[in-house]
């Protein structure tokens, strides 16, 4: 179990939810997928469908806006996207044994990329840049950044980084990351917000070959810092093919400096949280802090 309030739940019930609900798939092979997703549960149905659980406690009213709102951003982020991402099916209702609402949405081909499998392809930097710079030329519509997660201000997230740096003792330097973020949350704004996808982790991000193929969970598509989406680079890329990200958007170094800053504080977040419940998810934030702390200009 990876938190305290999670939901179970497994093939068997996926099974008997979907073949109820969706009988047009009675006859569909159901497999959970080993990804390193912390929200939500996935499981393939057949060739060309995948089942999306919410994994964390809420009321199934308010599950079922979030839900919504995620398909009308999926909609509007397969608009812009510059590769493939999946197309909302339809919303599964609560039952007996499953209490939430949940979700219907297409399959898209492709391996989950790593942090360090791809560390040193530009042509998969220079993807990931054309992904940023395809998200970016979305207009806002006059939206701003909605308050929920990263992309605001820097200082938000003090309080979180404290409980971090707290829960990170034994396992981090941490006295160098405090000193590190107390200069990384003073970073002024870099420029109005833009449209992103907000969560470029790895796990998000279908690869095939050295190409990027397709993007996942993009519920979150809206307006954000700028900088938001420059995670990635910190998130997949070695010194060099950050540069090649960093050249191909033309990012200013407050730019720059922010997108670390914004990974710094992801990052801090999965180490200690997922140590023991998902040690891929804590190794990646070991990994982008390694690179955070070895560039000279950060």
């Amino acid at each position: 179990m990876m938190h305290s309030d999670q939901i179970h739940i497994d093939a068997d019930i996926v099974r008997a939810i979907v073949f109820e609900q969706f009988p047009e798939h009675r006859h569909e092979k159901i497999e959970q997928l080993g990804a390193i997703g912390t929200v939500n549960a996935i499981f393939r149905i057949g060739s060309s469908v995948a089942a999306r659980f919410p994994l964390r406690a809420m009321a199934p009213v308010e599950c079922a806006n979030m839900l919504r709102n995620e398909a009308a951003a999926m909609t509007e982020f397969a608009a812009h996207s510059s590769v493939a991402c999946p197309r909302p099916l339809g919303l599964g209702q609560p039952g007996p044994l499953y209490p939430l609402p949940w979700a219907m949405q297409s399959w898209i081909e492709g391996d989950v990329a790593t942090h360090d499998g791809l560390a040193a392809s530009a042509t998969f930097a220079r993807d990931i840049a054309r992904l940023i710079a395809s998200l970016r030329a979305a207009t806002t519509d006059g939206r701003r950044f909605d308050g929920q997660g990263r992309g605001g201000s820097l200082p938000d997230h003090d309080e979180w980084m404290s409980i971090c740096f707290n829960n990170s003792e034994g396992l981090l330097d941490v006295s160098r990351l405090r000193r590190i973020w107390a200069r990384l949350r003073e970073l002024p704004p870099s420029g109005p917000d833009v449209m992103g996808h907000r969560d470029l982790i790895p796990a998000n991000l279908l690869v095939r070959g050295d190409r990027l193929v397709g993007v996942l969970d993009c519920g979150s598509f809206g307006p954000a810092d700028p900088a938001l989406d420059l995670v990635a680079a910190w998130h997949l890329f070695d010194r060099s093919r950050r540069e090649t990200v960093r050249a191909h958007l033309g990012s200013s170094q407050l730019e720059w400096q922010r997108g670390a800053a914004w990974a710094f504080q992801q990052a801090m977040g999965l180490v200690w949280y997922y140590r023991s419940t998902n040690p891929a998810m804590s190794a990646l934030g070991r990994s982008t802090l390694s690179r955070i702390i070895d560039d000279l200009e950060i």
